[in-house]
C-alpha cells in the first residue's frame, strides 16, 4: 500500500483535498463515493455503469437499513 499526505485546503465553504498524481482519479471522471470509516475518509470511484457497480466491490454500509420497518402484512380482496 502506498502511503503519502494531501494538502487540505477551502474553497469557498468547500473543504478541498489536493490529490497527489499517483492516486488521481481518471480523466473525466465526475462523481466519487465518499465514506467514513472511523476517522479514515475513503474516495472510491463512482461506476458509471450498473455493470460497472456490480462488479466494484461497493457495498451498503452495516447499518443500512437501521431504523427501516416492515410495513404490516395488508390483507386485500381479490375478484
Amino acid at each position: 500500500m502506498t502511503l503519502q499526505t494531501a494538502r487540505v485546503g477551502k474553497n469557498n465553504r468547500a473543504q478541498v483535498v489536493t490529490i497527489p498524481l499517483e492516486f488521481r482519479f481518471p480523466e473525466g471522471m465526475k462523481d466519487v463515493y465518499i465514506r467514513k470509516v472511523g476517522d479514515d475518509v475513503i474516495l472510491s470511484p463512482r461506476p458509471t455503469s450498473w455493470k460497472s457497480f456490480l462488479e466494484s466491490d461497493v457495498r451498503a454500509t452495516d447499518d443500512f437499513m437501521d431504523g427501516v420497518e416492515d410495513l404490516p402484512v395488508q390483507e386485500r380482496a381479490f375478484p
